[in-house]
């Protein structure tokens, strides 16, 4: 059976793990693709050669070529410039625009059949950005960010209760920034509500720690932002599409009436598979939880209103 082929565009620490994980699962063939020479042929050819050592045949090729990426199934962009200490997603919006309007480009082009995963930030409306670009249908166009937020959501309530990460499933939804919307009373452990285990206050110094996950380990850092747990979603959304396991993920999609929202990317609940987006499930929202969602996607709305006025959405 002929391997499914991965490109990842973006070398950077977000991209190369992205590929380096995708890899050792066997998941696929992967191109890492950068505009920097050298930058993605030295970082494959690193992850190439612990080929023997991880167990994996899957094969990687670094390049500068969008030619070595015809006839991808998936397409994972990470290109663009990461936050720095101070920097809001939003003072990333009209650089980011701009590389992901060239990336989508290049990719729709020569991949019109491939799904695309879109990571950069600010993530919701930069998804939003490569439907428009791609000329996709909406289905195949979709973003990370759910996973990434939700998998941070569920360290942060295992730390709490002092348990295994195993036995927590935990649920975040809206969009990618500090309007996220945590869903304790869909969030449980091992089938136990997390209401039940944790009082309100410590619920919400939970929430808090989620919002601000990204921001945290940015301004640690002081020169970069977070790639290990966003390659791990990213590359559970890869996997959850090329095995066909209708696995159910919160991730940026386009919204047409769910939720009482039409015409934005947010983060719902999506089941996925080799089609890219299988079906939205509308999960029943308190008044207060619906609001949240609500302004939540205004956020994005209001992003896509800026691209709008310069040109990048018509």
């Amino acid at each position: 059976m002929k391997k499914a082929k991965v490109t990842v565009v973006g070398a950077g620490f977000v991209g190369a793990t992205t590929a380096q994980r995708i890899a050792e699962k066997d998941l696929a063939d992967v191109v890492l693709i950068d505009v920097v020479e050298g930058l993605a042929e030295g970082k494959a050819l690193d992850i190439q050669q612990s080929a023997s050592a991880e167990g994996f045949d899957a094969r990687i090729v670094g390049t500068q070529d969008y030619a070595l990426t015809e006839r991808s199934d998936v397409i994972v962009i990470t290109a663009g410039l990461a936050r720095k200490p101070g920097m809001s997603r939003d003072d990333l919006l009209f650089k980011n625009a701009e590389i992901v309007s060239q990336v989508t480009d290049q990719c729709a082009r020569r991949s019109p059949e491939s799904l695309l995963l879109i990571v950069t930030n600010p993530l919701d409306v930069m998804t939003q950005l490569a439907w428009k670009r791609s000329g996709f249908e909406n289905r195949r166009v979709f973003g990370m960010a759910g996973v990434l937020d939700s998998v941070r959501y569920g360290y942060f309530i295992a730390r709490e209760l002092g348990i295994s990460v195993r036995d927590v499933r935990a649920m975040v939804l809206g969009g990618h920034g500090d309007s996220m919307v945590p869903l304790p009373r869909y969030s449980t452990v091992n089938g136990i509500p997390l209401e039940t285990l944790v009082p309100a206050e410590k619920i919400e110094a939970i929430n808090h720690k989620t919002r601000n996950g990204g921001a945290e380990i940015v301004n640690l850092l002081k020169t970069g932002s977070a790639f290990y747990a966003p390659s791990s979603s990213a590359c559970a959304m890869v996997e959850a599409i090329l095995r066909d396991s209708g696995r159910i993920l919160p991730c940026s999609v386009y919204l047409e009436g769910q939720y009482g929202l039409s015409g934005v990317y947010c983060g719902v609940p999506v089941k996925l598979g080799r089609q890219g987006v299988l079906e939205v499930l509308e999960l029943p929202l308190t008044g207060p939880e619906s609001e949240a969602l609500r302004r939540s996607s205004e956020e994005v709305s209001r992003n896509a209103g800026k691209l709008a006025a310069a040109g990048f959405l018509n």
